[in-house]
């Protein structure tokens, strides 16, 4: 009777193997889409034809992409005017993926390109050579390579971790010593 509890243990830590590494790493496959938006408003036009290092954002919810990023993410790229089209490309991005207290950061690389919502190549936000991008524009982002980045160290993590600890182990939650009131 001891030995099934035993492989049953043993079964289930081998089921919770491949979710612990896969915590451990984000990672989308190539040809992956995910919705995002621009952080602050865009304008481009002869004058001003690039800009580099815009902030980009996960956009949430049914958006047709095949992918979600985790809530909190922020996507560096450049934009350039093309014709009449605006493109954008995606080259790093930063993540934090929470579950309760505890968080994990992913940052790293990453090669996309933007696409309108219909698929169409580059975003239809231009009008006589002048392009303007608003947050409330939601277009897709397609992977050109497949994206693997390991999970990064978590300092604030540890201190939170020591924090939470209970009867005054914390260093920086001790116990409060029991002293009389000064307003007393």
């Amino acid at each position: 009777m001891i030995h099934i509890p035993i492989l049953a243990a043993a079964g289930l830590s081998l089921l919770l193997l491949p979710f612990a590494a896969s915590a451990a790493t984000l990672s989308l496959p190539t040809d992956a889409s995910v919705a995002v938006q621009v952080i602050d408003e865009l304008t481009l036009d002869a004058d001003n034809p690039r800009q580099d290092d815009i902030l980009l954002s996960p956009v949430s919810g049914d958006t047709g992409t095949s992918h979600e990023l985790p809530e909190y993410c922020v996507l560096v790229g450049d934009a350039r005017l093309d014709a009449e089209r605006l493109r954008i490309t995606a080259k790093s991005l930063t993540c934090i993926e929470t579950e309760g207290a505890d968080s994990e950061i992913f940052s790293g690389e990453i090669s996309a390109a933007a696409y309108e919502m219909d698929g169409s190549y580059g975003l239809d936000a231009c009008d006589a050579g002048r392009c303007e991008l608003t947050p409330e524009h939601a277009f897709q982002l397609k992977l050109a390579s497949a994206l693997d980045i390991e999970r990064q160290d978590n300092p604030a993590a540890r201190i939170n971790e020591q924090r939470r600890q209970t009867d005054g182990a914390g260093v920086a939650n001790p116990i409060p010593a029991e002293r009389p009131d000064p307003d007393q």
